[in-house]
């Protein structure tokens, strides 16, 4: 899908304030209005200037669409970078009935369904209501969920400043990471979410865990996964070679005739938790570099002694 610029879409610039904002929005919702306007594509503009103003009026939904950058331009085809939204504090809560807009594709990947606008119109907040809750995406490393820790997060909460414009006011939290934590899971931090208008409680921080990318692991729910590279003698003769895993080395026995792609399933090695994950072992046999007279020799003797054709089954 193209990228969407709902800056140029509402005619404003990047650092302009909410009433300006506002402002141009009155204007292109009465001039591209289905009913009035003699547009040819006035539906369409409609909807995007609406789209454009949901995101732009909303201080979250405005710091994290500011988080994408410049780099983005109209036309271009649109994927979210990875973790683009990790530390920022989202409004949650699903609008229902007629106050659910029709949004674009582009919206709805970067924001999805559950930020797809706020309250229904006519609602407002007394002294007495609490405060809403708050959601955000937390980078963890996979070593954290095997052994649990205690982690300094770092969240982005969006405010206005006195001339009306959004700043990313930043705090520091103490996150308890309990062992055992899965990709997507959500903890949740009571009294951290939104202060409420008056004296209700303030509303509840909740927080989606996610793992970093590792450097040698691969993580499905609690199964890790890890390539091994072995040897064309290991996988031929059999051999016992020692795998790392999150929870410390350990020593695993490879088959004799052991091919490349084999998955051997270490039990329980994976995520701890009541039903602990397994963890895999892809092989992947890796052949010595033909890289000087010697290795040479040996590979022209293995082409003469072994009657070997890897493409029999071909028919060829």
């Amino acid at each position: 899908m193209d990228y969407k610029d709902y800056y140029k879409i509402m005619g404003v610039a990047r650092d302009s304030t909410s009433d300006e904002i506002k402002r141009s929005y009155k204007k292109l919702a009465r001039k591209y209005h289905p009913d009035v306007s003699k547009e040819a594509d006035a539906e369409i503009r409609f909807k995007e200037v609406g789209e454009a103003y949901a995101v732009l009026k909303d201080s979250d939904k405005r710091a994290a669409y500011d988080q994408l950058g410049n780099d983005w331009q109209s036309g271009q085809d649109f994927n979210p970078p990875p973790d683009w939204d990790a530390g920022f504090e989202f409004k949650g809560g699903r609008a229902t009935g007629s106050s659910q807009a029709d949004y674009s594709d582009f919206f709805e990947s970067l924001f999805g369904h559950e930020f797809g606008a706020g309250q229904p119109s006519g609602q407002y907040r007394t002294a007495n209501t609490p405060g809403e809750d708050r959601h955000a995406k937390v980078l963890i490393d996979l070593e954290d969920a095997y052994n649990g820790a205690t982690r300094s997060i770092i969240l982005q909460s969006p405010e206005l400043d006195q001339q009306g414009r959004i700043v990313n006011k930043q705090r520091t939290l103490k996150v308890k990471i309990p062992k055992g934590v899965k990709q997507g899971q959500r903890i949740r931090l009571t009294g951290q979410g939104a202060p409420s208008p008056g004296d209700a409680p303030a509303g509840d921080l909740y927080l989606e865990l996610a793992f970093n990318s590792h450097a040698i692991y691969r993580v499905v729910q609690h199964d890790v996964y890890i390539d091994l590279p072995v040897t064309p003698w290991e996988a031929a003769l059999g051999a016992t070679v020692k795998v790392p895993t999150p929870g410390g080395s350990v020593d695993l026995k490879i088959a004799p005739e052991t091919k490349s792609g084999q998955k051997l399933r270490l039990k329980a090695r994976g995520i701890p938790a009541k039903s602990p994950g397994d963890l895999y072992v892809v092989t992947q046999i890796i052949l010595p570099p033909a890289d000087t007279d010697e290795a040479v020799a040996i590979y022209k003797k293995m082409e003469e002694k072994l009657a070997f054709n890897p493409r029999s089954s071909l028919g060829v």
